[in-house]
């Protein structure tokens, strides 16, 4: 079934992970491609972030399937080049109808760390004002034949995280937008969405960092480690979530199967967001274990 056959489709942060995988089923499903990323450290981030190889592999993967790719490096904080590069890209390509919003970064700290000022404005920057931005730079292009636009936010869009006050702000902060954009856009059939997961099987969870950061004092701490305190955090008895489980609804708000939906937030997330207080079967479980 080609649910984006003939459709154009924007994606930031397309060169791994998530918007990888946005790149590669919205492709399947018949859409040509556009796609950016910093592909570059972005200080404070502590876990490595997706390269320029990164990014060829993504246009490789979308033209192996029989679809354009148009491929860009650059920083969605950057409203210029932004406009610049998908003003070029839809003259390219002739049109836009989808927008998938997928870029962020997470950097974990507490409000009285000394750095916080710095980490708390690269997360807002990224995950905030660089969506407003991009969403400013590709309305334009939607308003005259309508479109939709996703964004990427996260469970900590709904509910607060330990040691995330920066992330958790962002993330918050993106409901709040894409309410107010769908609102303002609906008269020209602008649908705007968020997608809400938990944490995901990516480099952006799953790396050294988050390794040691859910383990502490564990010298050689593993995934396999990681699995119990990510587990701990859902209703579902699992530690993450694959990314084409997001994508799926991304690409369910992108098309006509959800034509009449705009404003909402959909998580994504395992139960994490309708958790009720007490302990969750998982937890109870291990602390039979443990007895």
């Amino acid at each position: 079934m080609n649910r984006m056959e003939g459709k154009v489709a924007l994606i930031t942060g397309g060169a791994r992970g998530q918007g990888r995988e946005h790149a590669r089923q919205l492709a399947a499903e018949g859409a040509d491609i556009i796609i950016t990323d910093i592909c570059e450290q972005i200080p404070g981030v502590k876990y490595p972030m997706a390269t320029p190889g990164d990014l060829e592999e993504t246009v490789a993967i979308v033209e192996g399937l029989g679809r354009r790719c148009l491929a860009y490096i650059v920083d969605a904080r950057d409203v210029a080049r932004m406009r610049e590069v998908t003003d070029a890209a839809v003259a390219e390509l002739g049109h836009l109808d989808t927008v998938v919003i997928n870029h962020g970064i997470a950097i974990p700290h507490e409000p009285d760390d000394p750095d916080s000022y710095e980490l708390w404005d690269a997360v807002i920057t990224t995950n905030l004002s660089g969506v407003y931005r991009t969403a400013s730079v590709v309305i334009p292009h939607l308003k005259n034949q309508g479109g939709s636009i996703t964004v990427i936010g996260s469970s900590s869009s709904i509910v607060a995280h330990y040691n995330n006050p920066s992330y958790t702000a962002s993330k918050h902060g993106v409901i709040g937008l894409v309410k107010s954009l769908a609102a303002d856009l609906s008269q020209y059939w602008i649908r705007v969405n968020a997608v809400c997961p938990t944490a995901v099987a990516t480099d952006m969870f799953i790396n050294d960092y988050n390794l040691s950061r859910f383990n502490p004092g564990e010298p050689n701490p593993t995934v396999e480690s990681l699995k119990f305190p990510a587990t701990a955090l859902h209703q579902l008895p699992v530690p993450w979530i694959e990314p084409e489980a997001v994508t799926k609804a991304v690409l369910y708000l992108a098309s006509d199967d959800g034509k009449y939906v705009t404003g909402v937030a959909l998580p994504v997330d395992a139960g994490t967001t309708t958790q009720p207080p007490g302990i969750t079967a998982f937890i109870g479980q291990r602390i039979a274990e443990l007895s």
